[in-house]
């Protein structure tokens, strides 16, 4: 079973308080993934080496600044599924639609999108649709949360961890 840990919307300034933050998080819901996925909106992209050494794949949020190797989406391939990786634009409403519109004509498995601060992991016909929520600002949810994504025997599940609330 390869497991990925999944982050979105984390907003975190590169302070020593963030990347404590990180490390706790990866300590405690990310122990043997394979991979972390970070949906955007980082804010500061050097807060993620503190979830090295396992390799983290991210993308552009509306909140990042350029980076290098932050595409605005990309699509990863792992235990033979595909992930498209976005963060998303515009209102709550409609979300997922344009996200999905985004990888027209590309064959994906999951998709992984963040900006609503909203956790989602549904299925749409094969593909899994899995917004993690944002560990750090609730936005109106009731909690804040990061994702799981377990893949085994080419299918793959997701799972919505909530941290409070």
């Amino acid at each position: 079973m390869i497991r990925i840990g999944v982050l979105a919307d984390t907003h975190l300034p590169d302070t020593r308080e963030a990347t404590a933050l990180l490390q706790e998080l990866a300590a405690r819901h990310f122990r043997d993934v394979a991979m972390i996925l970070h949906a955007g909106d980082i804010v500061a992209p050097g807060v993620l080496e503190a979830l090295v050494p396992c390799p983290v794949y991210g993308v552009r949020g509306n909140m990042d600044p350029a980076a290098p190797g932050f595409p605005h989406q990309r699509v990863l391939e792992a235990g033979g599924v595909r992930i498209g990786l976005i963060h998303g634009w515009g209102p709550p409403a409609g979300l997922a639609d344009r996200v999905r519109a985004a990888f027209t004509g590309t064959a994906l498995d999951c998709l992984v999108f963040g900006h609503s601060h909203k956790p989602l992991c549904r299925r749409e016909g094969a593909l899994l649709l899995f917004n993690p929520g944002s560990a750090t600002d609730r936005r109106g949810q009731p909690s804040t949360s990061v994702g799981l994504l377990e893949i085994e025997n080419g299918m793959i599940e997701g799972r919505i961890i909530l941290l409070d609330g």
